[in-house]
């Protein structure tokens, strides 16, 4: 039915949407003929067929109807004033503004429901209208922080629930066009190109500007390019909002979408909106690369949510996002705020979070607690109140943080409501792009194109098309088919299109009467709550899941083991049927043929006692693919005759992750079939199981042992869950004996919302400045937070110069090898090849390296790594970039490759010269003597990927003459400078490296940086163009090093009661093929291979080995926790031996105050008694080790452990030269300063601090400090930003400089008492003073490696840890750690606690999860040389239900250093080795499961204890007998 509208005048002085003042002039909107009925608030529409012929009259009207809000924001109240606008000419639907009836409140729409716009045949005179931007208003804020005030540019009224829908005459001859490809990207139309097929939504996002939305790994796996995406579900009719990546987003799949970026949430220019002020304010944002992602997934949640969200919706909508930098506590605090409604659950959680303040007894006092509205530690009173002012983030008088003002929301554009989906076929040079709306049409796509690609999220096919060069020249769109979109219950069946995405049916499967309880639905749900991130859920669909036939699919093993059936279909044939277990053949091959296309899947729903249990293990619990899955299902019935136990009717037992395809336990099921479910039942099952699925050796993904024990474990987990379940239904006696450990077997995983506490004391100076506080030693926000949360802060490969080319390097294939030839002629006859360029090409010289020149920018004779440039392409796009990289031609003779440190020592390749010694007293005598107890043993400590969230990219600009300018994502812009200057052969002076800010460096820009600018300075140079390279997240893995695997063989003697006498160690590090950094990083662990543990005698060696890797370079921490993590392995040895705790050895062998390092230093001012008697106390050590020997007593098959351990680091460069710094501030004459320095910002707040520092120094507000981009122009011949040093030399630096202007003013300042700075600066500019001064600084009295103080001083610090694990698969969880870290006086105490969070989560990482895997002896499966985890798909970094559940901090007071500016301390790499705590507590509970099977307890726990080693070593008897219980998994060595 159609209504015409008769708009009558009427003049009103109500405010539009009651939120501005003054008179709006609106006109009353009625369906003519048609009376207007009342409710109780006012008129409303009635049903009418009557239509008028008569024009329009105006163009704006006001009328009243009933409807409900949208519940989500907890609106109340039926009826409301709306105000709406339209295009006549257009004949769109332009604004809609409402304000409540009966005097009510105003409110707001959401977007839900919509009008209909129906063409009507009747000429009419067009009348164009201008774009009206509507304000409206929130009753009342439901959520803490909620907008109350919202302005968008488009709103959407609901459906109404009573009368007829409004509907809207208009002119079809003026329709859009129907060819155009329309997508809203921030409120503002977009006309998608032709022929991009192929392009992702995040390519498109960047070509026109909106670089917030980052490119962290291309494959969906870090979250970084997390956009929002709203489109009209065409078959509910209403708006659905849902986070996704843009990396794999298909640009076309957005076609009919509003797309929402974090540039269009808010700005600093226009206000921000709650989810960014709330990040930016909790200290959330570091280096600033991954916050968009998290704010645009925050956002996407609440705008999705129909309800308030819980705390763990927050952080299940979270685990698709990775953040390397702040360890996720701040970002979980920040964001949890949405989910409290009651402020006052933040000021009285965990006995009151707060700060605590030193009395004068040295011991922390309580203090106020969490500020709402920062999530900041509060001293103003404030935390009970409903705002908090702050001034640079807290307590101050500037900025009012009010939790009910909000900004623009960005609500469903009216066009895309009234715009109907059509088919499409885009022809493109690369991809076709086809979108049917019918299964008839898509049917017929498939017969004329049966090699076709369907896809609806893209998820798999877009990560095959960009790693695996995969050519799909057919795309179909398979989302909008409406047979493929069905999902509901026939005949005891689930049914589910196959282009259903993974949320809707997690949504189906929660709210659907009939699923509820469902076995079947509860391990489904199960199943996909670990499916991929959030985001990945939202795209992917359950039919590409299936088709894709993965080995490791997480659903398909449910799908057989449930019996589910697979209706396919292809054109001009009925509907056929293919059983889950009979679908999957093979490695990615189904019983499908080319033509057909899944249409529906269906799941028999559980019938009574019938369960149904999913498994899955991981590297990690979030976001990670499985190692070994299964779904199991058992169907019991009662027993017959006299005996009481129940018997098993039907039973399937399906497996992924231990074949080339899903496979059925069939032999074990037909054994169990007809048995009671008994512990003779299970046994023989087990033993059937273990030969009947069984992964073979050297078999792709290896972990063979692992794998095959999971197998076991997996049924016995099902036995012991089903057999419970049985017993609750059908009574204890239907079951017999249960095997030992079944309840704790049988346990979900649980894991309740993290939780944190941070503590510091006062600042050391109390003094006021103009009535605020001296900014050194506050918590102030992060200078660059409120940009990066607005995606507004700039990083290197955000923009470019129009003609910039693209470059793409040609890399070596194999590990070691002879290049015969290269030919690039079919690279260079590609479209928009501008050329390639090789070491023949290389102007200056071609050699480069880190410190020795024993590296090429471009291989010339041989390769000796994977990934080792040969070559480089230009071109002017990087899709034509990356594919003529691929066609350049190289032959190779390959030779043999070491790969292995193993390799290495056994070919005796070092590097000769290289490896340094330091001896202390005669540890060979001790050894002779025979007096001691002697163990010798060999440490395995593997690498780690840095996996900062901003790849190596650069952009070259050439310049007038030989002028080179560079913007380099960097640690080390002078070595950019120096090494493009040497290759270019140009003159230092005439080059020129930026950098603004990295996103994340942790030691891999330092040196690993320069190749990507020496590859591109060549071609720009060349071509004099601007050249950008940006490597992709697997080049960047493969080629940039990583952290140094370590051997160590040791020898060692202690004393019967666990004091180390003397040890003979030989540390050897894979240092790969060039020298880099590995020397020193060798010396630094040499250096710290005593920890804070004073022994006699100790002869240590170093060897750096030759291998052909990429070179391994910096890490944080450099070698250092290498070198501690040695010693504490041997002394977790040593208490075994001895049968003592391993904190009684530890305290036994500390140092003590004063004493002197095996190097010579000594320990003045020393601090980890008082750290590690701290920690032990604050987290109850000795209770909670009583407490965790009682849980493991009760729990057979679930164990925890707790541990405590202690760092000593030190700072400076070992290097002595390297030990100086430079800055440049200019004061202008409106009395602000600008600051120049040689340090980079990589997310640790160096700028921050560093302006604090000048800031308090001049005397002014930091507000007036603005710190410029670091720049070789600037500040000459800068050290690199590293070894923890850059806040003690640029903030001193800075300092000198503000001291040498504070001489000169000071004159001014005197004679002119109560001016303003501004004043008193005018007063020496028109006197001729100079107001600019370069401050110098060097670290004094360090002398370097093989000296007697090659530290400037030692930060300490100490952590106790607590975890869970779970013998049977080795899966484990941190319940708590406690550190205290020794920070000296903190210049700004809120970055230094969010380092010690980011580096221990880090370093749990390191040391827990994060595992390099290398084509080498250990890993035949992986071609040799190459790197198989080099992307987030295989290498998995924590996430954030990885941290530890309760997380408590705190900086250790009152303990000034007086060898470093304002007597603070470094943090930056120091806290990293207390993530070992994690690593011995995992230790402490395997030995509390071996010492229960009576095994040995002198056993070796390797670096990372991944859950394989976990496992393996914790085994049971009855699912482990065929484990050895002396095993220790290999690694990459």
């Amino acid at each position: 039915m159609c209504h015409v509208l008769r708009l009558l005048s009427v003049p009103t002085d109500r405010s539009v949407g009651g939120s501005r003042q003054g008179a709006t002039f609106a006109s009353r909107i009625q369906p003519v003929g048609s009376p207007l009925s009342s409710c109780k608030h006012g008129p409303c529409f009635e049903e009418s067929d009557h239509v008028d012929s008569s024009p329009l009259q105006a163009s704006m009207g006001r009328w009243d109807f009933p409807f409900v809000v949208d519940s989500r924001l907890g609106f109340k109240g039926t009826c409301w004033i709306g105000e709406c606008r339209l295009d006549m000419q257009s004949h769109t639907f332009i604004g809609f503004a409402v304000s409540s009836g009966c005097g009510r409140d105003p409110s707001i729409l959401a977007g839900h429901g919509r009008f209909s716009v129906q063409p009507h045949l009747r000429p009419g005179p067009p009348l164009l209208l201008a774009r009206v931007r509507w304000m409206m208003v929130l009753p009342r804020p439901i959520l803490p922080g909620f907008p109350r005030t919202v302005q968008p540019t488009w709103v959407v009224p609901p459906r109404l629930d009573r009368g007829p829908r409004a509907r809207f005459t208009t002119n079809s001859s003026n329709m859009a066009k129907a060819h155009e490809l329309v997508a809203y990207v921030n409120g503002k139309r977009h006309v998608l190109p032709n022929g991009a097929g192929e392009w992702t939504l995040l390519q498109y996002l960047r070509h026109v500007g909106l670089s917030g939305t980052k490119l962290g790994c291309g494959e969906g796996g870090c979250g970084a390019c997390t956009v929002m995406v709203s489109r009209r579900n065409v078959w509910t009719d209403r708006i659905e909002h849902r986070a996704v990546n843009a990396c794999l987003c298909a640009l076309y799949s957005v076609e009919n979408c509003h797309v929402i970026t974090v540039e269009g949430i808010g700005n600093l220019r226009k206000g921000l909106h709650p989810v960014q002020e709330k990040l930016a304010h909790a200290h959330g944002s570091q280096c600033g690369f991954c916050t968009p992602g998290f704010v645009m997934s925050m956002y996407a949640l609440l705008r999705s949510k129909h309800e308030t969200p819980t705390e763990e919706d927050i952080e299940e909508a979270l685990a698709g996002n990775l953040c390397r930098c702040t360890g996720y506590r701040p970002i979980l605090d920040a964001f949890r705020v949405f989910a409290k409604a009651d402020t006052r659950a933040y000021t009285h959680e965990l006995e009151g979070n707060g700060t605590r303040a030193c009395g004068k007894d040295g011991k922390e006092k309580m203090k106020d607690g969490i500020c709402p509205g920062t999530g900041l530690p509060c001293r103003g009173g404030c935390s009970q109140q409903k705002s908090c002012c702050e001034k640079g983030g807290h307590n101050g008088k500037e900025r009012s943080v009010d939790l009910d003002c909000g900004d623009a929301e960005l609500i469903f554009p009216p066009e895309l409501v009234t715009r109907t989906p059509e088919e499409l076929h885009v022809p493109g040079k690369r991809s076709t792009w086809h979108r049917p709306l019918s299964l008839e049409s898509l049917l017929d796509v498939k017969h004329r194109f049966p090699d076709a690609k369907i896809i609806v999220g893209n998820t798999e096919v877009g990560i095959e098309m960009k790693f695996k060069h995969a050519g799909y020249p057919q795309l179909v769109d398979g989302s909008i088919v409406g047979e493929l979109n069905e999902i509901h219950i026939l005949q005891d069946s689930l049914v589910v299109g196959s282009s259903v995405t993974l949320s809707t049916i997690v949504d189906y499967l929660r709210y659907n009467s009939k699923c509820k309880g469902s076995s079947m639905a509860m391990a489904f749900l199960g199943q996909l709550k670990w499916f991929a991130g959030l985001q990945i859920r939202n795209a992917a669909a359950i039919g590409g899941n299936i088709c894709t036939a993965s080995p490791i699919s997480d659903l398909n093993p449910l799908l057989v083991c449930c019996n589910a059936s697979f209706e396919v279909q292809r054109r001009g044939s009925a509907s056929r049927f293919i059983s889950a277990n009979s679908f999957f053949l093979g490695y990615r091959k189904t019983a499908m043929h080319p033509e057909e296309v899944l249409v529906r899947v269906h799941i028999p729903l559980s019938k009574p006692y019938e369960y149904v249990q999913e498994f899955k293990q991981a590297h990690r619990r979030d976001d990670d693919i499985a190692i070994v899955n299964a779904g199991m299902r058992v169907q019991f019935k009662p027993p017959e005759g006299s005996s009481l136990l129940w018997v098993v009717e039907d039973i399937a037992i399906a497996y992924g992750g231990v074949a080339p395809n899903t496979v059925a336990a069939e032999e074990t099921a037909a054994h169990i079939v007809g048995k009671p479910w008994t512990l003779d039942t299970l046994r023989k099952a087990v033993d059937i199981v273990s030969e009947e699925i069984k992964v073979g050796k050297d078999a792709p993904g290896g972990m063979v042992e692992f794998r095959n024990s999971l197998v076991t474990s997996f049924l016995f987990k099902f036995f012991a869950i089903s057999g419970l379940k049985l017993a609750k239904d059908a009574g204890e006696q239907a079951v017999g004996e249960m095997p030992a450990g079944a309840d704790s077997a049988a346990k979900p995983y649980e894991r309740p919302p993290s939780k944190g506490l941070q503590y510091w004391g006062p600042p050391a100076d109390g003094r006021q400045l103009c009535g605020e506080r001296i900014p050194v030693g506050e918590p102030v926000m992060h200078m660059a937070a409120e940009l990066q949360v607005t995606g507004e802060a700039q990083y290197s490969d955000d923009c470019w110069p129009a003609g910039t080319l693209v470059g793409a390097l040609v890399a070596s294939k194999y590990p070691h090898a002879e290049i015969v030839a290269v030919d690039p002629a079919d690279a260079i006859a590609m479209e928009g090849v501008q050329g390639f360029f090789s070491a023949k090409d290389v102007p200056g010289s071609n050699a480069i390296g880190a410190v020795a020149l024993d590296e090429e920018c471009f291989a010339t004779k041989i390769v000796t790594a994977v990934g080792q440039p040969i070559g480089i392409v230009v071109a002017e796009t990087e899709q034509q970039a990356r594919a003529a990289a691929l066609k350049v031609h190289v032959e190779y003779k390959e030779l043999p490759p070491i790969i292995s440190i193993k390799d290495a020592i056994a070919a005796g390749s070092e590097y000769k010269g290289e490896g340094h010694s330091i001896i202390k007293g005669n540890a060979d005598g001790v050894f002779e003597s025979g007096e001691y107890l002697v163990m010798e043993g060999e440490c395995r400590i593997g690498g780690q990927e840095h996996f900062y969230l901003e790849p190596q990219n650069t952009l070259v600009i050439p310049g007038e003459g030989s002028e080179i300018s560079m913007f380099s994502s960097t640690q080390a812009p002078m070595k950019h400078q120096k090494l493009v200057a040497s290759v270019l052969g140009v003159p230092a002076n005439k080059v020129v490296c930026r950098t603004k800010r990295i996103g994340g460096g942790f030691g891999g820009k330092e040196t690993r940086s320069f190749y990507v600018a020496c590859a591109a300075a060549v071609p720009s140079y060349l071509l004099n163009r601007p050249v950008r390279l940006c490597l992709d997240r697997d080049e960047d893995m493969q080629t940039s090093g990583h952290r140094h695997a370590f051997l160590c063989y040791y020898k060692l003697a202690y004393t019967p009661h666990g004091k180390v006498v003397a040890i003979d160690a030989h540390l050897f590090n894979n240092a790969g093929n060039s020298l880099d950094l590995s020397t020193s990083i060798m010396d630094r662990a040499l250096l710290h291979l005593d920890n804070v543990y004073n022994i006699p005698h100790m002869t240590c060696k170093g060897h750096v080995c030759k291998t052909n890797q990429m070179s391994n370079t910096a890490f944080r921490g450099f070698g250092g926790p290498q070198g501690m993590l040695v010693m504490e392995m041997i002394l977790e040895k040593v208490a075994a031996q001895v049968r003592k705790t391993p904190v009684e050895i530890r305290e036994m062998n500390f140092y003590k105050v004063g004493e002197k390092t095996h190097y010579g230093q000594a320990l003045d001012n020393a601090r980890h008694l008082d750290c590690w008697t701290q920690v032990i106390e604050n987290s109850e050590y000795h209770r909670r080790r009583l407490a965790v020997d009682e849980f493991n007593k009760t729990s057979k098959l679930r164990k925890r452990g707790i541990s405590a351990v202690p760092t000593k680091f030190g700072i400076s460069f070992t290097t002595k030269f390297l030990n100086q710094a430079g800055a440049l501030v200019h004061i202008y004459t409106d009395g602000t300063v600008l600051l120049t320095h040689g340090g980079v910002e990589m997310g640790q707040g160096l700028h921050t601090k560093v302006a604090q520092i000048t800031a308090a120094t001049l005397g002014i507000p930091l507000s007036s400090v603005y710190v410029a981009e670091t720049a070789t122009d600037k500040v000459p011949n800068a050290s690199p930003t590293a070894a923890s040093a850059s806040s003690d030399m640029y903030g001193a630096a800075a300092l000198d400089a503000c001291q040498q202007l504070m001489v000169r003013l000071r004159p001014y300042m005197d004679e002119m008492p109560g001016k303003t700075f501004k004043e008193v600066v005018n007063a020496a500019y028109l006197d001729r003073v100079d107001l600019s001064a370069h401050g110098f600084y060097k670290t004094p009295d360090v002398e370097g490696f093989g000296s007697a103080r090659p530290f400037n001083y030692f930060c300490f610090g100490a952590s106790v840890s607590e975890v869970e694990i779970d013998c049977l698969t080795g899966d484990f969880q941190v319940l708590r750690t406690d550190i205290v870290m020794d920070a000296g006086n903190p210049l700004n105490p809120a970055i230094d606690v969010g380092q010690v969070e980011g580096a221990f989560v880090q370093g749990m990482g390191w040391c827990c999860i994060e595992e390099l895997v290398w084509g080498d002896e250990e890993h035949k499966w992986v071609k040799p040389g190459q790197l198989h985890t080099r992307g987030p798909g295989t290498y998995k970094i924590p996430t954030a239900n990885d941290i530890p559940i309760d997380f408590r901090v705190s900086l250790l007071a009152g303990r000034p250093n007086d060898r470093a500016v304002a007597s603070s301390k470094a943090v930056g790499e120091p806290p990293f080795f207390l993530s070992t705590s994690v690593f011995f507590a995992i230790r402490d509970a395997i030995r509390a499961a071996r010492s229960q099977e009576s095994k040995s307890l002198d056993f070796e726990l390797d670096s990372p204890a991944t859950p394989e080693r976990i496992r393996l070593l914790s085994a049971d008897k009855l699912t482990g007998s065929q484990i050895a219980d002396d095993i220790r998994p290999g690694g990459s060595w």
